[in-house]
C-alpha cells in the first residue's frame, strides 16, 4: 500500500500543508519576530481557524498528525498516553507553546500531555519542524508547536456546540469573544467524555475518559503600538486505562486510573517605540498527575514551572537585530502509597538563557538569519546552541531555502533522580540531549495552485538510554555513546478551488536509526513509520459545508514487553478516514454529523493496545457574529 501512494504523490505532485497559504499568513515561532509563510526560513505548517471548524477532529493530536513529518502514537484509546514525534525525534523532543505558555509538563518527563488537549477553542495551530533550540531553547530538539485560542479584539463573536455519538461519547463547547480594537476579553470552556474501549481487548471492561478545559484571554491596548495582555488556562482530564500485572509486569486488564490536572497563566507587555520593538512577559504553569489501581492510589507527581522574559529588536533598513534573556525555575514533587514512600522526592532546578538574532534582506533575492542561544543550566552542563538559514527568491512564485539548526533536550527529574525504589536510581551526571542538523527545500506558488519539497538529516547524540546492570540488578540512565540519524523528505502541496473546496496533501518518507553504543551497528527506530500521507480537504456550497481527511501511517516497529527476550515486532500499516458534513438549518445554526475512523481500520499505535474502530457522531453548532 506504500508504494502505492508514494507514486500517487510524486503523479500529482506536491500539494501544499493546509492550503491556506498566502501572503499575510504569519509565522510566530520561525523567529523570534513573527515573520510572513514566505519568508519563513524553515519548514512549517499552519492550520487556521476555518480548516480546524471543518474538519472538527476533537483530539489535537489527531489535527496535528495530518502535518508532514509527525507521527502520533496512542497507548490504546482516546484519553491514554499519547505521543507526539517530529521528523522522527523523541517524545520528548517536541516544545509545546499554549498563546506563549510553555506547556510541557515538567511531572511527566518534560513531554506534553496531548492526550488532554481538544481542538474545541482553537484558533490556529502552527508546527515548525527541525532543532529549534537557538529560538526557544530546550525540548525544541525536534521541532515547535503552537496554539492559540481566539484573538479578544476586533469584534463579538460566539460559538455553542454540542455533540453526542458512538461509544456513549458526549461532547460541549463555548467560545466567545467581546471587546474593540483598543480592548477585548475572550474565553472557552470544553468537556469531552466517552465510555471509551476496552483497551487490552480481552473482553474486560470499557477504558473510558473525561476532559474538562478553560481559558479566558484579556488585551488592552491603551495607546498605538502599546499592548497589554493576560491569558488563563486550566485543563482537568481523567483516563481508565489497561496496564501491567503487578506480579508478572505483562499487560492485563486491569483497573488502573490516571487524573491530570494542568493549570497555567501568562502576562506580556509590549510595546513599538521610535523604531524598537519591547516585549517582556511572565508565565506560571502547574501539573498534577494521580495514579489509581480502583479504589487504591499508586502514587502522585507535581510540578510547577515558573519563566520570565524580555526581548528587544530594532530594524536598521532591511536588517533587524533582537537579543532576549530568559530565566526558568522548575519544581518536582513525588509522592507514593505503593512502595511506603520510597520514591518521595522533591527536586528543583532553574536556567538562565542569552539569545541573539540577525535576520538581513541583502536584497529583493536573498535573505539571511542566524540565531545564538547559550543556556545556563544549574543541574547539568551549559548549552549552546546555533541556527543559521538562507532564503532566495529566484522568480515570482518561488522560494527556495536552508538552513542549519542545533537543538537540545534537558534530562527530565526522572532521568535525574530515578523513580522506582531499589531498582531505577537515575544518573544525575546526565548531560542534555543535542541534535544538529539541516534541511534544504524549493516552494512553488501560482494562484490556487502550491507545491513543495524539502529534504532533511537530523543526529543526535549523548542521548539518554535507559541502563541495567546485570550484577547489581539496577536500572539506571546515560548518555549514549554512539549516534542516531534521522532523514527523510517531505511533499506537501494544495489546490484552492474558491468556496466550493481546498484540497491539499502531504507526503512524508522518514529514515530513522538508533545508535546506543559506538561502533556498533544501527538499528531502525521504534514506532517511527518509514512512510506516511496525508489527505485535507474542505469547503461550502450554500447552507452545505464539508471536509474530510485521510491519514496513512505506515509499518512500524515496536517492542513486546510481554515476552523475555523481549522481541521486536512489526505493526500493520493503517488508513483514517475522516468526514464531516454540515447543513445550515438557520441564521447561525448548523446540524452536522461525522464519522471518524470511517474505513474501520483495525490497528495499533502501540503494541497490544487496541483503538477505537468506526464512530459517527451528530451535533448542533451555533455562531453569532463574525
Amino acid at each position: 500500500m506504500s508504494a502505492v501512494l508514494i507514486l500517487a504523490a510524486f503523479a500529482a505532485g506536491p500539494v501544499a500543508g493546509t492550503g491556506e497559504e498566502n501572503a499575510d499568513t504569519i509565522v510566530v515561532t520561525a523567529a523570534r519576530e513573527p515573520v510572513q509563510a514566505d519568508a519563513a526560513p524553515v519548514s512549517a505548517t499552519v492550520f487556521a481557524g476555518d480548516t480546524i471548524a471543518a474538519l472538527a477532529l476533537p483530539s489535537a493530536a489527531d489535527l496535528l498528525r495530518l502535518s508532514p513529518g509527525v507521527s502520533v502514537s496512542t497507548t490504546g484509546p482516546r484519553g491514554t498516553q499519547t505521543q507526539l514525534r517530529i521528523r522522527g525525534a523523541e517524545a520528548n523532543h517536541t516544545l509545546l507553546f499554549v498563546d506563549g505558555i510553555r506547556f510541557n509538563d515538567p511531572a511527566a518527563g518534560n513531554e506534553a500531555r496531548f492526550e488532554l488537549l481538544t481542538t474545541d477553542a482553537l484558533s490556529r495551530v502552527e508546527i515548525v519542524r527541525g532543532p529549534q533550540s537557538a529560538l526557544w531553547g530546550s525540548e525544541a530538539l525536534g521541532g515547535v508547536i503552537a496554539l492559540d485560542t481566539a484573538n479578544p479584539v476586533g469584534g463579538t463573536r460566539l460559538s455553542l456546540l454540542g455533540e453526542y455519538g458512538s461509544f456513549d461519547s458526549a461532547r460541549a463547547s463555548a467560545q466567545f469573544a467581546a471587546g474593540s480594537e483598543g480592548a477585548g476579553v475572550s474565553g472557552s470552556a470544553g468537556w469531552l467524555r466517552s465510555d471509551g474501549i476496552d483497551s487490552f481487548g480481552s473482553g474486560g471492561e470499557r477504558d473510558g475518559f473525561e476532559t474538562f478545559s478553560a481559558s479566558l484571554k484579556g488585551v488592552v491596548r491603551p495607546a498605538p503600538g502599546i499592548e497589554l495582555g493576560l491569558v488563563g488556562h486550566y485543563i482537568g482530564g481523567t483516563s481508565e486505562f489497561d496496564g501491567t500485572d503487578p506480579l508478572t509486569f505483562a499487560r492485563a486488564d486491569t483497573l488502573d486510573e490516571t487524573r491530570n490536572r494542568i493549570g497555567a497563566v501568562r502576562g506580556w507587555a509590549k510595546a513599538e517605540i521610535g523604531g524598537w520593538s519591547l516585549s517582556g512577559d511572565l508565565g506560571w504553569l502547574g501539573s498534577s498527575n494521580r495514579n489509581r489501581l480502583g479504589d487504591s492510589p499508586l502514587n502522585r507527581t507535581s510540578g510547577e514551572r515558573l519563566s520570565a522574559g524580555g526581548q528587544v529588536s530594532r530594524g536598521f533598513g532591511a536588517h533587524r537585530l533582537t537579543a532576549a534573556v530568559e530565566h526558568e525555575a522548575e519544581d518536582f514533587r513525588a509522592r507514593d502509597q505503593i512502595y511506603f514512600g520510597g520514591t518521595d522526592q522533591d527536586r528543583s532546578r532553574h536556567l538562565t538563557a542569552l539569545v541573539g538574532e540577525w535576520h538581513a534582506g541583502w536584497s529583493d533575492l536573498v535573505s539571511t538569519d542566524v540565531s545564538l542561544r547559550h543556556d545556563s543550566f544549574s543541574a547539568f552542563r551549559d548549552a549552546t546552541t546555533v541556527r543559521a538559514t538562507m532564503v532566495l527568491t529566484p522568480a515570482a512564485g518561488w522560494r527556495l531555502h536552508a538552513a542549519y539548526g542545533e537543538g537540545i533536550a534537558q534530562p527530565s527529574f526522572y532521568d535525574l533522580y530515578g523513580f522506582f525504589p531499589g531498582s531505577f536510581v537515575g544518573n544525575p551526571a546526565l548531560t542534555p540531549e543535542r541534535s544538529r542538523g539541516w534541511e534544504a527545500g524549493v516552494r512553488w506558488q501560482q494562484g490556487a495552485f502550491a507545491a513543495g519539497l524539502t529534504g532533511f538529516s537530523n543526529r543526535l547524540t549523548d542521548e539518554i538510554v535507559d541502563t541495567f546492570d546485570s550484577v547489581t540488578f539496577l536500572s539506571s540512565t546515560a548518555n549514549a555513546e554512539g549516534k542516531s540519524r534521522r532523514k527523510g523528505i517531505e511533499v506537501d502541496g494544495s489546490w484552492r478551488v474558491a468556496d466550493a473546496a481546498t484540497i491539499a496533501f502531504n507526503y512524508t518518507y522518514l529514515d530513522a536509526e538508533e545508535q546506543k553504543t559506538a561502533g556498533v551497528a544501527s538499528i531502525r527506530e521504534l514506532r517511527r513509520p518509514r512512510h506516511s500521507a496525508n489527505l485535507i480537504a474542505s469547503g461550502t456550497s450554500g447552507r452545505f459545508s464539508w471536509g474530510a481527511s485521510a491519514a496513512y501511517v505506515g509499518k512500524r516497529g515496536d517492542t513486546d514487553f510481554d515476552l523475555f527476550p523481549s522481541p521486536r515486532v512489526t505493526l500493520d500499516d493503517y488508513l483514517l478516514a475522516s468526514l464531516r458534513l454540515g447543513w445550515q438549518v438557520g441564521d447561525g445554526i448548523e446540524a452536522y454529523a461525522r464519522v471518524e475512523n470511517g474505513l474501520d481500520a483495525d490497528y495499533q499505535d502501540v503494541v497490544g493496545y487496541n483503538t477505537p474502530g468506526r464512530a459517527v457522531y451528530a451535533g448542533l453548532r451555533f455562531r453569532l457574529g463574525d
